[in-house]
């Protein structure tokens, strides 16, 4: 029971990535004569229900299969809900800013284009590096994770699964570009809430629960590691979601703010749903008597999922292993979507022939794979890009608000990389060296270790951030003011900007023409006069 023979094993990974692949590629021929901005972005052309599928696809993985069964190992129910509704909730911040966003840079597709138009090129570039390291941090993690899933449910070697994937996923990908990423994301998030239905009918039917158990286990109490989770969890999540340029893709495609609030609002209940019910597969583990096993020889809470269908019937592991599949490559080819449209946009404003950018994201993935093989942690991997969001994401999203019209690029990339730093000197005050504190911005502890080193890091980050900020922003405040005073000029630097009148600019990738517009926003049709400045 629970292991499936190396043929099955086979056929099931291989005919679900071909599917994909005919599939991608015979709708991508179809789009053959799309023009680039229908390549790189698909504004305002989708309703509310195929973005709540492509939110569902983009925001799972098969990393999920891990993370979340192991929470619940370590920190009970609490953990559980915690990081499902934190996983969830954070969604909402598109269905909120992504209107607000859109009337500020209609042309734009992704955050750092009105970043562009806020803060000037160097915020912006300093903004795309963040995005486009994440996209390939994460796109490390789903092919470190899938590996493993392949290895732990057949027992075959991980590294075909991960180059086949990169294979099927970047062939469709560089034919359709990003319409084609959405239309499969719509087929794997239909599937990927079908296959969980199934699972979770045959783990509930098939498996036997100790009920003597659950109270000894601990798991139904809050824990210290709990709380803690309480704050940071929703912190990185959300801030880490700003990153990421696979949903802003999405945001920008919404026909209506409307279809975009209803379309969000599906994805979190259903995101939501998804996560309980496989971090409560790490709770049926431990109930169950299957975790942590033999004193002698323990199962790690990470595999607690894996160690469970151990005891189902041949069948089950086969659908999760079809669901793995489709969750991972849903998530990889949103990844490989978002980093074309972004480095086409952000750092070569859309002059370069996309067919060069396709052949720089092809070579990306050769260090992914070699990274993704010798990863050592799925979850270290997340949790480094999540404290550098918590950083530098509250600082940036102070100019969406028109009071903040002072508010300049200076500040923000000081204060993002001084939000780092905190980390440092936090981490060196709180273990006494420099040493440890350098390892805290990497979180090599990992995020559920003893102590307060990873709370303090998700505070540190955040708090120190905005306090470099607005230091930065006395700096920049105060040599302005000695400039005037000194060549006789009028101090203007807190005078609030004039509105234009017009259509707001952009990087012009609403229409398949491409019209190249400046790159300081300052001098852009219907922005802000003195917008877009970096001091």
């Amino acid at each position: 029971m629970g292991q499936l023979s190396f043929q099955a094993s086979n056929a099931l990974i291989y005919l679900t990535y071909g599917a994909f692949l005919v599939i991608g590629t015979g709708v991508a021929w179809t789009l053959r004569k799309q023009g680039k901005g229908s390549f790189l972005s698909g504004n305002r052309t989708q309703t509310a229900l195929p973005l709540a599928l492509n939110f569902i696809a983009s925001a799972l993985g098969s990393g999920i299969l891990f993370s979340y069964p192991q929470l619940a190992t370590l920190a009970g129910v609490q953990g559980v809900m915690v990081y499902a509704l934190s996983s969830a909730l954070p969604l909402l911040v598109f269905s909120s800013l992504g209107p607000v966003i859109r009337r500020k840079c209609p042309e734009g597709f992704v955050l750092t284009e009105w970043t562009r138009q806020r803060y000037g090129t160097i915020a912006a570039l300093y903004l795309s590096f963040m995005t486009l390291v994440t996209l390939f941090l994460y796109m490390v993690a789903e092919l470190s994770a899938i590996g493993q899933v392949a290895g732990l449910l057949t027992g075959m070697d991980g590294l075909p699964v991960l180059i086949v994937e990169c294979i099927v996923t970047t062939i469709y990908t560089s034919l359709g570009g990003f319409k084609i990423s959405f239309f499969t994301d719509n087929i794997q998030g239909a599937m990927v809430i079908g296959l969980i239905i199934i699972a979770t009918i045959a783990i509930g039917v098939e498996t036997k629960i100790d009920t003597s158990l659950i109270e000894s286990s601990g798991l139904t109490k809050p824990t210290l590691l709990g709380w803690q989770l309480l704050y940071i969890l929703p912190v990185a999540i959300l801030t880490n979601d700003f990153f990421l340029s696979s949903f802003w893709l999405r945001t920008f495609a919404s026909k209506t703010d409307k279809d975009l609030l209803i379309g969000v609002s599906i994805a979190v209940v259903v995101i939501l749903i998804i996560a309980v019910l496989v971090g409560c597969t790490g709770l049926i583990a431990a109930w169950a008597g299957i975790w942590p096993g033999d004193p002698d020889n323990p199962v790690d809470g990470s595999v607690a999922f894996f160690a469970l269908l151990e005891q189902l019937p041949t069948w089950v592991v086969g659908v999760v292993l079809v669901m793995s599949v489709t969750l991972s490559t849903a998530a990889f080819d949103s990844l490989q979507s978002a980093m074309v449209s972004s480095a086409s946009n952000d750092i070569f404003r859309n002059r370069l022939n996309v067919w060069w950018i396709r052949g720089g994201v092809v070579l990306i993935m050769i260090p992914v794979v070699v990274i993704a093989i010798r990863a050592p942690s799925i979850l270290q991997i997340f949790l480094i890009s999540d404290l550098v969001s918590a950083a530098v994401i509250p600082v940036l999203v102070i100019g969406l608000s028109d009071a903040c019209y002072w508010w300049r690029g200076f500040e923000v990339v000081v204060g993002g990389l001084g939000g780092i730093l905190t980390v440092f000197i936090f981490g060196t005050i709180y273990y006494g060296n420099a040493l440890e504190g350098a390892q805290l911005i990497l979180l090599e502890q990992g995020l559920y270790g003893e102590g307060w080193g990873a709370f303090g890091a998700f505070v540190a980050a955040p708090v120190g951030g905005l306090l470099w900020g607005f230091g930065a922003l006395a700096l920049r405040l105060t040599v302005q003011f000695l400039v005037s005073k000194k060549t006789g000029r009028r101090f203007d630097a807190l005078d609030r900007p004039v509105q234009l009148s017009g259509e707001q600019g952009g990087s012009g990738v609403g229409n398949d023409n491409l019209v190249d517009e400046v790159d300081d926003g300052s001098d852009a049709p219907g922005l802000a006069k003195g917008s877009g400045k970096f001091f």
